[in-house]
């Protein structure tokens, strides 16, 4: 069974940078995008970032774009977020997901999920 673990969560100031790793660990692995989501307390999941596989298309959402970046490893089958210029809006919990469509955005289009990882920006 396909597994997703995120890594890389954790507490950091106002400006500064943190580096999230999604690896997918199990079977064969299918799915052609992974993104990442997150949901801040009192709020809904969101769409942040994706990736496919083949090609590398990415997608973000407009509240990263210019901090964030998204990125992967096909060898590891591992996934990256980095992301620079952090702002207390984006403490949340952040999940990476796989999806079998290509480069898709909707919660619902993602079919497997990691357990998340918090991040926490102080300002």
């Amino acid at each position: 069974q396909v597994q997703l673990v995120e890594s890389g969560g954790g507490l950091v100031q106002a400006g500064g940078s943190l580096r999230l790793s999604c690896a997918a660990s199990g079977r064969t692995f299918s799915s052609k995008t992974m993104g990442w989501f997150r949901q801040a307390p009192g709020k809904e999941r969101e769409f942040v970032a994706a990736i496919t596989w083949i090609g590398g298309s990415i997608l973000y959402a407009d509240s990263v774009k210019g901090r964030f970046t998204i990125s992967r490893d096909n060898a590891k089958n591992t996934v990256y977020l980095q992301m620079n210029s952090l702002k207390p809006e984006d403490t949340a919990v952040y999940y990476c997901a796989a999806a079998r469509g290509i480069l898709v955005y909707t919660l619902e289009e993602y079919h497997l999920w990691g357990q998340g990882t918090q991040v926490t920006i102080s300002s």
